[in-house]
């Protein structure tokens, strides 16, 4: 009776001791960033022709000068997109506004999506310079196509990841699941000590293209903005210097809902594929909250200057980032790196802001900045999308100590 006594007062200590070395000792950071596009480009000039040409809607020629305006004033130059006249041609359902065609659409989306983040996320592994074998967890989000096994499941055979990694598989999210996937990865880098996160976010707009409807300008606003694009990342905590390179730590993270944004955006997936809906103020309601969300992510660090911050802000449309620049009173160069992924990529969801953070980067190496945060400390990443949902991540950026191993 004594001896079992002595073995349940020992218990929870080992446990406890158990935990602390399951966990990571330093804050969880990204080591690596790969991008990739289809090959198919659009140039936004040429699009409100090609646009109406493939969908027999040229009679629509007032619908036609409307939309001719939202491509002129979008502020993007061009877009990458896996649909090509050929495979249009070849379904004409999805060039109708609501003919049954989700069929068609997962036969594009299922395969396309995992095989255009193949592409990324070899990018990014190859960077990080470090064996496949040692990435432990796999994140992957998409707005793309659902099915079991999912695009998770398809990625790790395409890259022949090992069976035992840890997948997570987020769907229909939307265009904040950018910052959702790096606050999940802070977690179980974090929390698991050795723990190396590949993090993805691919995103092929094959299943929202749809013909104009004059009765839903909204969904036009969407055929106007979107763009196919896929990311990868490699997040780990406790960075092996001789190896890895570390670009930006991520030091806290947070999601909330904005008050009285329901229905702002809305996606609804229908057998006439995943239709875009906007029904409020969306540039109103984010540069309204985004004060209450950046003094809840930097009071604890004293900072409230926003414009000593480097800036990581999801490209919803020129609209959004004007009204958020003037409401913050932002320099014009704070949201140039997001502006310049709006102009060459257009809004490619969630896959948005890791293209910025990207971009970040390589500018600070070329210009000769002394950190991937363009020479500052602090940033913030902040991505929104449906609900309105909005994720905020506090980001400190990593000394450079040789520029040419981050471009």
């Amino acid at each position: 009776m004594h001896n079992n006594k002595e073995n349940m007062a020992t218990a929870p200590v080992a446990v406890e001791e158990i935990r602390w070395t399951q966990r990571a000792k330093g804050a969880a950071t990204v080591l690596a960033i790969g991008t990739a596009t289809p090959s198919n480009c659009v140039y936004q000039s040429d699009y409100p022709d090609y646009y109406f040409r493939l969908t027999n809607s040229n009679h629509l020629t007032q619908l036609k000068d409307k939309f001719t305006r939202m491509c002129e004033k979008s502020m993007i130059r061009k877009r990458y997109m896996y649909l090509t006249e050929e495979i249009l041609k070849g379904n004409p359902n999805i060039c109708a506004y609501d003919a049954p065609s989700l069929d068609a659409r997962q036969d594009i989306v299922v395969p396309q999506v995992p095989m255009l983040a193949k592409e990324a996320a070899s990018k990014a592994i190859k960077e990080w310079g470090r064996p496949k074998s040692h990435i432990t967890h796999l994140i992957f989000s998409t707005t793309s196509g659902v099915d079991m096994p999912g695009a998770d499941y398809r990625l790790t055979r395409l890259l022949a990841l090992p069976p035992s990694v840890n997948r997570f598989m987020l769907y229909q999210q939307g265009c904040f699941a950018g910052g959702t996937v790096l606050r999940l990865a802070k977690d179980l880098a974090e929390n698991n000590s050795a723990a190396r996160v590949l993090v993805v976010c691919s995103e092929i707009t094959a299943v929202t293209f749809r013909g104009p409807s004059e009765s839903h300008l909204d969904s036009l606003i969407g055929q106007a903005l979107f763009g196919d694009g896929a990311a990868a990342l490699i997040v780990g905590a406790d960075v092996v210097s001789s190896v890895e390179r570390p670009l930006f730590q991520l030091v806290s993270a947070a999601q909330t809902i904005v008050a009285e944004s329901e229905g702002a955006i809305e996606g609804h997936l229908r057998e006439a594929g995943l239709t875009f809906h906007l029904m409020k103020d969306v540039p109103g309601l984010i540069s309204t909250n985004i004060h209450k969300c950046l003094r809840e992510a930097f009071d604890g660090l004293g900072i409230s200057d926003w414009n000593s911050l480097f800036w990581i802000a999801h490209p919803g449309g020129p609209a959004i980032l004007d009204q958020v620049e003037t409401k913050l009173g932002l320099k014009e160069e704070k949201l140039r790196a997001t502006r310049h992924v709006l102009r060459e990529y257009g809004n490619m969801s969630s896959a948005c802001v890791l293209f910025i953070l990207d971009e970040m980067r390589k500018w600070s190496a070329e210009e000769g900045k002394c950190s991937t945060g363009e020479g500052l400390d602090w940033g913030v990443l902040f991505g929104f999308g449906p609900g309105l949902t909005v994720e905020t991540l506090v980001l400190r950026s990593v000394p450079i100590t040789n520029p040419h191993l981050i471009m």
